[in-house]
C-alpha cells in the first residue's frame, strides 16, 4: 500500500499569476483538484478505473483559505488526504506549501461519485470492495473551518449575467469547478483586488449546467469585507432559473 497521504509538487507559472505577480485563486484550485485527481489514481480509485466502469468523481464543496499565495516561478507542494468516507460522499483535505515548510493555506473538500450515463450518486464503497477505506487518515490536522452551508437572504443583487462556451466545459461534460470560482471572482473589478486579497473562498455545487447555458449571478454583503454569491442558470425553453451553485468569500484588505 501507498501512504494515505500523497505530496505532489507544481509551479506557480508566471501566466497562471494576476498583476500582482500572485498565482490565481482558480489556479490554486485546479492544483487542488489535480492533486485529488493524482492521489486517487495511484491508490486505485480515481478517474482511470472509474471511466472503465462508467463512473467518475464530481465536486459537492471546497472550501480554500490562503495566508498569502505562492508568487510567479515560486514551486510549492499540495499535500492531499482522505479524511472519512460514507456511501455517498468523501472529504478530502489539502495542506498547500512552499520551501521550508512554508504554509500558503489549508483546503477542504466534498467528493460524490456518479454513474456517467445516469448521472446519478453511486455507492463509493462498492468500488474494489471499498479499498478507499485503506486509506483514511483521521490524524493529520487541517486546522480551517469545514465548508459551511451558504445562507443568503432577499438581498441579493443581480450582478451580472454571462454565456458558457467550449472552455468552461471540463472532461465530465459539464461547467468546470474552478470555472464558477473565476466567475464568481471577476464580480469584483481590478481596483478591487488592489487593495484586497481573498482570505477564503467557499463553494458548494448544488446542480450540473453544461455548455451554452445562460448563469446569473446575485450577490449579497452579510458582513464587512463577505460576500455571499448564488449562480443560476437559465433554462433555454422555459427560462425558468435553477440554483447550481453558492459561494461565500471572505476578503482582508491589504
Amino acid at each position: 500500500m501507498l501512504s494515505k497521504v500523497g505530496t505532489y509538487e507544481f509551479l506557480a507559472e508566471p501566466f497562471h499569476c494576476d498583476f500582482s505577480n500572485r498565482l490565481f485563486i482558480g489556479h490554486m484550485g485546479n492544483s487542488l483538484l489535480n492533486a485529488a485527481d493524482f492521489h486517487s489514481n495511484d491508490r486505485g480509485y480515481g478517474m482511470h478505473y472509474l471511466n472503465t466502469i462508467h463512473k467518475t468523481w464530481v465536486l459537492s464543496r471546497l472550501a480554500i483559505e490562503i495566508t498569502e499565495m505562492p508568487k510567479a516561478y515560486d514551486r510549492y507542494t499540495v499535500e492531499t488526504w482522505v479524511e472519512g468516507a460514507m456511501r455517498y460522499f468523501t472529504d478530502r483535505d489539502f495542506a498547500i506549501k512552499g520551501a521550508g515548510d512554508k504554509v500558503y493555506g489549508y483546503g477542504r473538500s466534498v467528493w460524490a461519485m456518479i454513474d456517467t450515463e445516469t448521472r446519478q450518486p453511486t455507492d463509493i464503497m462498492s468500488i474494489n470492495d471499498g479499498l478507499i477505506n485503506s486509506y483514511i487518515d483521521t490524524t493529520k490536522p487541517c486546522p480551517i473551518d469545514k465548508v459551511s452551508r451558504v445562507k443568503m437572504g432577499q438581498n441579493a443583487e443581480h450582478t451580472r449575467s454571462i454565456q458558457t462556451y467550449y472552455s468552461d466545459v471540463d472532461i465530465n461534460g459539464h461547467i468546470n469547478s474552478v470555472k464558477y470560482i473565476e466567475h464568481i471572482l471577476d464580480l469584483w473589478d481590478v481596483e478591487w483586488f488592489r487593495h484586497h486579497r481573498v482570505k477564503r473562498f467557499e463553494i458548494a455545487y448544488v446542480a450540473e449546467s453544461h455548455g451554452g447555458d445562460t448563469l446569473h449571478f446575485m450577490r449579497e454583503q452579510t458582513a464587512t469585507d463577505e460576500y455571499c454569491v448564488r449562480v443560476m442558470k437559465q433554462e433555454p425553453e422555459s427560462n425558468e432559473k435553477i440554483e447550481v451553485c453558492r459561494s461565500k468569500v471572505k476578503f482582508v484588505k491589504e
